[in-house]
C-alpha cells in the first residue's frame, strides 16, 4: 500500500523561495510581509510532509539541499504561473483583453510598426498581439469579418471613421541599369507598356482590387511587397513602391525613380480604424495610442518640427 503524501500548498513553496532568495528567515518574513514565526511554521509543515529534506541549516543561514534545489526549480515555474494567473484575473476584471488583433497594410513602414509595438509592450500586461499583414481588400475583410479589432489601411472602409496616421509616397522605380533608364528621356505610359511590372496580390478573398498603373502586358503578381522590391532590385522589371520601404536601395543607387512625364509619384494616406471604437478594450486603445504616437513622431521628424 502506497503512502499518500499530503499536498504542499503553493504558498509554502513561495515561502521556501523567499527564504532562499532573501538568505534568511527574517528577511524572507519582511519580503513576504509575514511574521518570522509564520515563515518558520510554513517550512516546518512542508518539511514534515516531504520525504526529503529541502533545507539544511548552517549556523543561522538556511541553505537548499540538493533535493530542495531540484524541487524549488520546478516550484518557481508554478509560482510564476500562479502570479501570471492572478494578474490575468485582475486584468480581466478591469476589462483588459487577453488578445488584440491588428490588421496592417503591408505598405505601413515596418520599422514604425516595430517601434509602435515596442512602445505597447510596457502597457500590454502580457496581452497577446495577433498581427495580420494584409493587402488592399484583405484589410477590409479582416475588419468586416470580425477578425481584427484595429486596422491600418490606405482605403477607408465604407461606414467607418478613421484617424489619419501618416502619408505614404509611392514612386515608380526600376534598377539603375534597367532598359527604361537607358532611354535617357521622360517616359510615357507607352514606354512602360512593353516592360514587366510587378504588383502585389490582393489578400482579400471576396473582392480582388488592383492598385497603381496596370498597363504592362508582362505584369507579374507576387504575394508580398518584399518580393516585389527584391525582383525590381534585381532588374527584372519596374514597380510603384513605397519610398519608406526602399530608402536604402535608393540611397545606394540600386534603384532609381523612373522619369515619367506624369504619375511617377503618388501620395496616399494611412488611416487607423477601430472595429468598434466605443466597445474597444483598454489593450486595443493602448495599442492604438502607440501607433498614433509613433506615426506623429515620425512625421514630425520628417518635417523637422
Amino acid at each position: 500500500m502506497t503512502t499518500r503524501i499530503p499536498r504542499i500548498s503553493l504558498e509554502q513553496w513561495a515561502v521556501l523561495q523567499a527564504v532562499v532568495d532573501e538568505g534568511s528567515f527574517a528577511q524572507a518574513a519582511e519580503a513576504l510581509n509575514k511574521s518570522q514565526s509564520s515563515v518558520s511554521y510554513a517550512l516546518k509543515g512542508m518539511q514534515e510532509h516531504l520525504p526529503v529534506d529541502v533545507l539544511t541549516l548552517r549556523g543561522r543561514k538556511a541553505e537548499l539541499s540538493d533535493a530542495g534545489e531540484a524541487l524549488l526549480r520546478r516550484a518557481r515555474v508554478l509560482i510564476d504561473e500562479a502570479l501570471r494567473l492572478e494578474r490575468l484575473a485582475d486584468n480581466l476584471a478591469q476589462g483588459w483583453e487577453t488578445e488584440v488583433r491588428l490588421a496592417v497594410e503591408i505598405i505601413f513602414p515596418p520599422d514604425l510598426l516595430g517601434r509602435a509595438l515596442t512602445a505597447f509592450v510596457p502597457e500590454s500586461r502580457a496581452t497577446r498581439v495577433q498581427l495580420i499583414e494584409s493587402v488592399l481588400s484583405g484589410t477590409h475583410e479582416a475588419l468586416l469579418n470580425h477578425e481584427a479589432d484595429l486596422i491600418v489601411t490606405n482605403r477607408m472602409p465604407p461606414g467607418f471613421l478613421g484617424q489619419a496616421l501618416m502619408p505614404i509616397e509611392f514612386i515608380a522605380v526600376a534598377h539603375a541599369q534597367h532598359a527604361l533608364h537607358q532611354l535617357e528621356r521622360e517616359l510615357t505610359s507607352q514606354d512602360l507598356a512593353g516592360h514587366r511590372q510587378f504588383v502585389v496580390r490582393d489578400s482579400g478573398l471576396k473582392r480582388r482590387q488592383d492598385a497603381g498603373w496596370l498597363g504592362a502586358e508582362q505584369r507579374w503578381t507576387v504575394s508580398h511587397l518584399k518580393t516585389s522590391i527584391q525582383f525590381v532590385t534585381q532588374g527584372l522589371g519596374f514597380a510603384w513602391l513605397p519610398r519608406e520601404h526602399i530608402r536604402e536601395e535608393l540611397a545606394a543607387g540600386q534603384l532609381k525613380p523612373l522619369p515619367l512625364i506624369e504619375g511617377g509619384s503618388r501620395q496616399e494616406t494611412l488611416y487607423m480604424v477601430f472595429a468598434d471604437r466605443d466597445g474597444a478594450g483598454p489593450a486595443t486603445r493602448a495599442l492604438a495610442h502607440a501607433l498614433q504616437d509613433t506615426c506623429q513622431a515620425a512625421c514630425a521628424r520628417a518635417t523637422g518640427n
